[in-house]
């Protein structure tokens, strides 16, 4: 805080620094921004106001064009060179219009012509402080996100849902046991995988990602255990498996739920066994690697997930927190993608405004920080729109507790009620399904749907054990 000011009116930015050699003139207008409710710092001279300054002035400075010994021109030059982009507003009479026009191409934010209408410099001061405050506040995220290093850095968030994840993270790092990551699309699971992997003693070995979902069934074990040359029409020369590859390090297996039941088999043998043979060999090939399993959904749940892989695979879990649960997050990731992306075009950060702030956290993010990170790269490269105009573009559903309902259209109100229904039996059930299922009277299939629509995980309302 700056020694001197109230705490309310520094963090609110509303502080004045006036400087005027008149002393009638000096004393009402401190009196009036008084009763507007801005704290003012009264000075008689550029001198006196130039030691008030600091880099982190939470303010503006409204000073006075003709004054004796410096000129308020140049004690906006002097003020700008030690508290980088301060608003300044200058008081001006009706003749020094064109000096003040001139200031204006020198980067001072407004002038007003004495005698002044109160309720004009009132608003224009209130404008001057916003723009203030939001520079301090783009500032501090900045310095906050420069001043994070090791896993803080990877893992970018202040709410304690984020600072309970990265606990987890270095727990289970230390512990070399396969670990099940469940989370929504996007909230981050292979960057987590990674996580895991570099603070763990394998971290100069490889980190070998496989997407389960994505690759063609008939595929997928020649990608996993690899296969000899001929072992199939095709297979014109070996190939080494992500498996062999990944030994001595970490194998991510992402949408590990869509893993083919034959699959599993060979899998939990490998596992088991601590070895892989590839495809038309008969040797046994001894690998040594933790497995790093994501699913979208509870295995528990999957009747086609095997339930003796599910034993081995869930040594340990890890539950990812959707971005709408960790919303205070969203200013400090939204700021760290725009500046990454303004930093690979060469160009300078955008600062956000109150209303993208708003906007920021008032949206559900249902694609959660992949979706946060294609808003915030479309807004570091395109100025002409606000964050809050291409979130109206997304047309997702917002955060209900942060809405007026009334000014919602009718879909919208529709799918946050049947969301907060199911939610709220599933609480009742304690993430029981079939207790859901009765209760609501819908078909598994459609109850899984409806909860990934919703970005509803079973593993948020079922009950865990202490140790876990």
């Amino acid at each position: 805080m700056t020694a001197g000011l109230p705490t309310d009116a520094v963090s609110a930015c509303r502080c004045v620094l006036l400087v005027d050699d008149e002393a009638m003139v000096r004393e009402a207008t401190a009196q009036w921004l008084q009763l507007c409710g801005f704290h003012v710092v009264s000075c008689a001279g550029a001198r006196e106001a130039l030691a008030q300054l600091s880099d982190h002035w939470p303010g503006v400075l409204l000073t006075d064009v003709r004054m004796p010994e410096m000129d308020g021109m140049t004690l906006m030059r002097e003020a700008r060179q030690r508290v980088a982009e301060l608003p300044v507003i200058l008081l001006t009479a009706h003749g020094d219009v064109d000096m003040a026009i001139s200031a204006m191409h020198e980067g001072a934010y407004d002038f007003i012509e004495k005698p002044y209408v109160p309720d004009r410099l009132a608003e224009t001061v209130q404008r001057a402080c916003d723009k203030r405050r939001l520079t301090l506040e783009n500032q501090r995220l900045q310095q906050d996100l420069a001043s994070r290093s090791g896993l803080d850095a990877r893992l970018i968030g202040i709410s304690p849902a984020i600072s309970r994840v990265r606990d987890e993270i270095m727990t289970l790092a230390q512990l070399d046991t396969n670990v099940i990551i469940y989370g929504e699309t996007g909230t981050g699971k292979e960057l987590v995988a990674q996580c895991l992997h570099e603070f763990s003693r394998r971290g100069r070995k490889p980190f070998v990602p496989i997407n389960c979902g994505a690759i063609p069934e008939n595929l997928i074990e020649s990608e996993l255990f690899g296969h000899e040359a001929g072992a199939f029409t095709g297979a014109s020369k070996r190939r080494i498996g992500k498996f062999e590859y990944a030994s001595g390090g970490t194998l991510f297996l992402d949408e590990i739920e869509s893993m083919p039941q034959p699959l599993q088999v060979k899998l939990l043998r490998a596992l088991q066994e601590g070895v892989i043979e590839r495809l038309g060999a008969n040797q046994a090939i001894p690998v040594d690697l933790r497995v790093v399993a994501a699913a979208k959904v509870d295995l528990r749940d999957e009747d086609n997930f095997r339930e003796d892989l599910f034993y081995r695979l869930c040594v340990s879990e890890l539950h990812l927190p959707a971005l709408r649960d960790r919303i205070d997050d969203v200013p400090l990731l939204f700021a760290h993608y725009v500046a990454r992306a303004a930093s690979d075009h060469d160009r300078e950060p955008r600062p956000l405004s109150d209303h993208d702030i708003d906007a920021l956290q008032s949206y559900a993010w249902p694609g959660n920080v992949r979706e946060l990170k294609n808003v915030a790269v479309r807004f570091a490269l395109d100025r002409r729109v606000s964050a809050a105009e291409l979130l109206a573009r997304g047309q997702a559903p917002l955060v209900t507790a942060r809405l007026n309902q009334r000014n919602l259209p009718l879909a919208v109100q529709v799918a946050e009620f049947e969301c907060q229904v199911i939610r709220q039996s599933l609480k009742n059930h304690a993430g029981n399904i079939k207790a859901v299922m009765e209760e609501l009277d819908l078909p598994r299939r459609t109850l899984n749907q409806k909860m990934q629509r919703y970005g509803i995980s079973r593993s948020e309302f079922a009950p865990r054990d202490s140790d876990q």
